[in-house]
């Protein structure tokens, strides 16, 4: 029988999780819940509910509190803040990039490494053909304890974290992932992305092979560019002191990371340079082409706003940053953005 922690077994109760629990008087003529054996049993015999598909779960769930749904990037020492029933484990490793938590039977969450711009990372990853990301191994041995714990969960279809680096200490995390497959010949793991794939892969998926196929094929696209975008987002918010170049709100809700060159064209590459942290209003009056940002990092307003009578906002907001300096920009050089980059996109707002 099982008395203690009689908050999360009466929530499991009322859950039907135990169907056989009873109430019985404890000491002090006060009732509890008292679970039969085999109830217990046959609960920690279901995967789902194995202590390695809890804690992945309480992982995944507290992350999402933290990161804003995986929206928003994590320090490291942030990620030593969870607990899982009491006991602390941290979700990443302070040194290597494949963690497994001595509870786990599997690894848990993999990194990326950060490198400032023009240096390359220890292990490289990259995307394959079919527009799948890949892992590198841990080294060169394909039995080391690293390699052999991603193996056991891609064979057992287990979700994990990945974190990538986007500043010094600061990770933003995707999650769940899954390994699909092993290249052993170029010693790395295909990842999954894609939410999606659980569904696809299950009974209640399309039957189809072509219409699977043609779904995969299109939700790994877009869940690589929203990869691409959370990197973007979150490694020019930092670059920026979480703050609007144009009149430096600080509300991290209220800021985007602007594209100097739209992502939809070529040169439009979701790196730093390529970015500076807007909020909302600055972000949309540049893509419209009612701001404009020089070269030399001077707003300019176009002409024809300039003459409008408004509100407060027109004016603040806008009219008085015409010819003013960022008021916010990276502290260092390598972040700040492309020269060339401006030229392009000054030339177009003075057309407009």
């Amino acid at each position: 029988m099982i008395g203690r922690h009689q908050s999360t077994v009466t929530d499991y109760v009322q859950r039907g999780i135990f169907p056989n629990a009873y109430l019985a008087d404890d000491i002090g003529n006060h009732q509890t819940f008292k679970v039969p054996k085999s109830d217990v049993l046959r609960y920690l015999n279901d995967p789902l509910h194995s202590l390695d598909s809890r804690i992945r779960q309480a992982a995944q769930a507290w992350l999402a509190v933290r990161t804003n749904d995986g929206q928003d990037s994590i320090g490291y020492l942030d990620l030593e803040d969870f607990e899982f029933e009491g006991t602390r484990l941290p979700l990443k490793s302070r040194q290597r990039g494949i963690w497994k938590p001595r509870q786990l039977k599997a690894a848990l969450s993999i990194s990326t490494t950060f490198r400032r711009p023009g240096e390359d990372r220890p292990y490289e990853d990259e995307v394959g053909p079919d527009g799948m990301l890949r892992y590198k191994w841990q080294g060169d041995d394909a039995e080391a304890s690293d390699n052999r714990a991603l193996r056991t969960a891609m064979h057992e279809g287990l979700p994990l974290i990945w974190f990538f680096g986007v500043a010094p200490g600061l990770f933003q995390p995707v999650f769940p992932v899954f390994l699909i497959d092993e290249e052993v010949e170029s010693q790395q793991f295909i990842v999954d992305i894609d939410p999606q794939r659980v569904l696809l892969d299950s009974d209640a998926g399309p039957e189809s092979p072509m219409e699977i196929a043609v779904i995969k094929r299109y939700g790994t696209r877009i869940a690589r560019t929203r990869l691409h975008q959370r990197l973007f987002r979150s490694t020019v918010l930092h670059a920026y002191g979480t703050s609007c170049a144009i009149c430096n709100l600080k509300h991290k809700v209220l800021l985007d990371a602007a594209h100097i060159i739209p992502d939809t064209e070529e040169d439009g590459v979701p790196t730093v340079v390529n970015g500076m942290a807007m909020c909302k209003i600055h972000h949309a009056a540049f893509d419209s082409k009612i701001l404009g940002v020089r070269p030399d990092l001077i707003v300019e307003i176009r002409t024809d706003i300039l003459a409008e009578v408004d509100g407060p906002m027109l004016r603040y907001g806008l009219q008085e940053r015409h010819r003013q300096p960022l008021m916010s920009v990276p502290s260092k050089r390598a972040e700040r953005p492309s020269r060339s980059l401006l030229e392009v996109a000054y030339a177009r707002f003075r057309e407009a």
